[in-house]
């Protein structure tokens, strides 16, 4: 590629030809920041949420259950947990243009034309100031730095001010029958694990330390969402709020750092695309937090955020619903007393889904130039793992007569039940291959005339493209074990 930006675009053209990702509703020219997954990218989407589903709650020591709440919530929810009062971006509007911008989005992109050490001290004077919710000194610094609507060209802004990204519905039959029909979709699915701690607790007899995992939908009325599937209206995640003793959340924060940094690189990523960010801001429930960013051809983004929450959502719910949301923990502490009733603290781990998989196609994206001066030739191959790929096998026999294809039916009705298989009979060999990269399919199995006689086959590598003869009744074994 010629540079990041084009890969980027690459990779979004790739995500429609080949049914990773379609924008939504496209057949009337679309709506923003909302995008469909295909037969492929539902498939890769899957893959990676039932990945971290088994990583999350069957492989780790800790005591980590899910549960699946609802999207819809009593609107006092949203007022216990601060979004009401806090969940907003600063945003300045173009007076020419009326272009509403966020106002660290604004900044950000002009940073990017900078030379990188004056890009960096410009990012930290924005920080700084966000920091201090210091609105007229980001409009002085976006003033003085002469930063233009891309639209209108012009510098004209308006003052910066709050900007609530909640979506707000009317729960009910009849619209507008009282202010307590209004309820929001949900901004976030933390808050379904917390109204339900007690809950879980008791009918698990779970004991601290333990952890709630929910993946699920959640909504933000982004007013600048961008970038493809990075920032959207409509999302998924994947989180854990795990909960302990007050006065451990140090230990167990570091711990969560670490334990999910290994989950990235079991995806096959080298350490060097990921980093850390330490949040210069705290959230106004979090005594620490950090981000995991990984580097996309868009430059390093938030793919997930380890927080430490105290026990700022189980006491605000508890002021609230006016319903206990304490602990009796019956261990002995160092005085040789039972720890007793305490509110407990919170770490969450809070991964994007759709980010997750813009990191995952990004990394496995390649163009390969394959040919000579003097015949060329080139692919382009998306390098899954093979636990993640859509199509684990693509079946090919070599022609649609002579009995192969009857053999090629019988060796993915072996298959299918164990892992998603792709079978075709039409075009060149060579063609099919290429498409099956094209999707990332791991393995191909092609069925010839060797095979009526030595029941063998040819077993292609997508990475390597090498071929090799092995014994058809040992592919459906090799296949699932390179998928475990």
């Amino acid at each position: 590629m010629a540079n990041d930006t084009n890969k980027f675009q690459a990779i979004i053209s790739h995500c429609k030809e080949y049914g990773f990702i379609f924008p939504s509703s496209e057949i009337y020219d679309g709506l923003s920041a909302v995008y469909d997954y295909g037969q492929n990218g539902s498939e890769l989407k899957k893959n990676i949420r039932d990945y971290w589903w088994k990583w999350m709650t069957q492989l780790q020591e800790e005591n980590i259950v899910g549960i699946d709440a609802a999207i819809f919530m009593h609107p006092t929810t949203w007022k216990a947990s601060g979004h009401v009062d806090n969940f907003s971006d600063p945003m300045i509007d173009n007076k020419d243009s009326k272009k509403r911008y966020r106002v660290d989005h604004l900044i950000e992109a002009f940073a990017d034309t900078l030379p990188e050490a004056e890009k960096e001290a410009l990012l930290a004077e924005m920080e700084a100031l966000l920091k201090t919710e210091d609105f007229a000194g980001l409009k002085s610094l976006i003033e003085a730095r002469k930063m233009k609507c891309s639209v209108s060209g012009t510098a004209n802004w308006t003052d910066v001010r709050q900007f609530n990204l909640m979506f707000k519905t009317e729960f009910g039959a009849v619209s507008g029958e009282a202010d307590d029909n209004m309820v929001y979709l949900r901004p976030e699915t933390a808050q379904g694990i917390f109204v339900n701690f007690l809950n879980v607790q008791k009918s698990g007899r779970m004991k601290i330390p333990f952890g709630i995992a929910q993946i699920g939908k959640a909504f933000r009325n982004e007013i600048v969402a961008r970038q493809f599937i990075f920032r959207m209206r409509e999302f998924e995640q994947m989180e854990m709020q795990f909960f302990i003793r007050p006065g451990t959340q140090k230990e167990w924060y570091e711990y969560w750092k670490n334990a999910r940094m290994q989950w990235h690189l079991s995806l096959g990523i080298p350490a060097e695309k990921y980093k850390f960010h330490d949040h210069a801001k705290l959230a106004h429930y979090a005594d620490a937090a950090c981000d995991i960013e990984y580097n996309f051809p868009i430059g390093f983004k938030e793919v997930e955020g380890i927080h430490s929450r105290t026990d700022f959502d189980l006491r605000n719910h508890q002021e609230y619903s006016k319903k206990k949301m304490q602990y009796f923990d019956a261990e002995l502490g160092p005085d040789g007393k039972p720890y007793g009733n305490y509110i407990p603290y919170v770490i969450e781990t809070s991964i994007g889904l759709d980010r997750t998989v813009m990191m995952v196609l990004s990394e496995a994206y390649e163009e390969q130039d394959l040919g000579t001066p003097e015949k060329p030739d080139s692919r382009v191959v998306l390098r899954f793992p093979p636990k993640l790929a859509p199509v684990k096998l693509g079946i090919l026999p070599l022609m649609k007569k002579d009995g192969l294809p009857e053999i090629a039916r019988e060796l993915l009705a072996e298959c299918r039940a164990s892992f998603r298989c792709f079978y075709e009979e039409k075009d060149a060999i060579g063609k099919r291959y290429r498409r099956q990269d094209a999707i990332g399919t791991p393995f191909c199995v092609t069925i010839d005339h060797q095979t009526k006689e030595d029941r063998t086959v040819t077993i292609r590598y997508r990475d390597s493209m090498e071929q090799e003869r092995i014994p058809l009744d040992q592919v459906k074994n090799l296949i699932a074990k390179a998928i475990d």
